[in-house]
């Protein structure tokens, strides 16, 4: 694979535009994840890549989340715990069976979360009573999510944030910063066993990198500015769009 100057500036580019919706709504691995696979790398190595851009975007939107205060790092500490560790054994399994059960469940699952979102109109729009108790999200959802995210990863914020609201009946504000974290540490985790296994092709994911940071940074500064308003038609059309890439991509 040949790395020219035109390639890393049209994955900077993908990947800014890919963190500017990744902070809004999840979803950016929709862009990055086929930009990657476009260059002839591998799958594994495509997703390793993802993961070192992607780490820096959502700790870019995390600093911001926590800056602005909608999320304190102490009082989710069991969560980022949880989902840290299913992420690292997603990524190790990853790297030693293909995902094609994912390829082929996935776009049922992310459809289903688009409707749901699409047809409930006050989704997040104000806390409500939790269906489950923090306990069981840490215990159960956390690491469940993060397994995903270390096996696959595009739809792990929006996974995150809609669990969160319908779980934990947080607005879709708190929801999506809790998801920038939760995120962070998914990807941090997957990303250090994707190291280990040297599958990081380095020059593109520094190039990448950057133009995430930047798009995380305004992304998560329009969530704040916005809220519920921006956020839900995003998930909406983020849901359908990771549809039909996957199926007919």
């Amino acid at each position: 694979m040949e790395i020219s100057l035109q390639l890393l500036g049209l994955l900077f580019t993908t990947a800014l535009v890919a963190g500017f919706i990744d902070a809004m709504a999840g979803g950016g691995g929709l862009l990055t994840i086929p930009a990657l696979l476009l260059t002839g790398m591998n799958p594994v190595a495509a997703l390793a890549t993802n993961k070192l851009q992607a780490t820096a975007g959502s700790f870019s939107a995390s600093v911001t989340m926590i800056k602005k205060k909608l999320i304190h790092p102490i009082e989710m500490k069991r969560a980022l715990i949880m989902a840290f560790f299913g992420s690292a054994v997603g990524a190790v399994l990853v790297q030693l069976s293909p995902p094609d059960f994912l390829n082929k469940a996935l776009p049922f699952v992310i459809a289903l979360v688009g409707l749901y979102t699409l047809f409930t109109p006050n989704l997040g729009k104000l806390q409500s009573t939790p269906k489950i108790s923090q306990r069981l999200y840490e215990r159960a959802c956390a690491p469940v999510i993060g397994f995903y995210d270390g096996y696959f990863g595009p739809g792990t914020g929006t996974f995150f944030s809609l669990s969160q609201v319908i779980l934990r009946g947080r607005d879709l504000v708190q929801a999506t910063a809790r998801a920038k974290l939760l995120n962070f540490a998914t990807n941090s985790a997957s990303l250090m066993l994707f190291i280990l296994g040297g599958q990081v092709v380095w020059a593109l994911g520094f190039a990448m990198m950057a133009g995430q940071v930047i798009g995380a940074y305004f992304g998560s500064r329009m969530v704040v500015k916005n809220g519920a308003k921006i956020v839900r038609p995003v998930i909406v059309v983020v849901c359908f769009a990771m549809v039909a890439r996957l199926m007919f991509g």
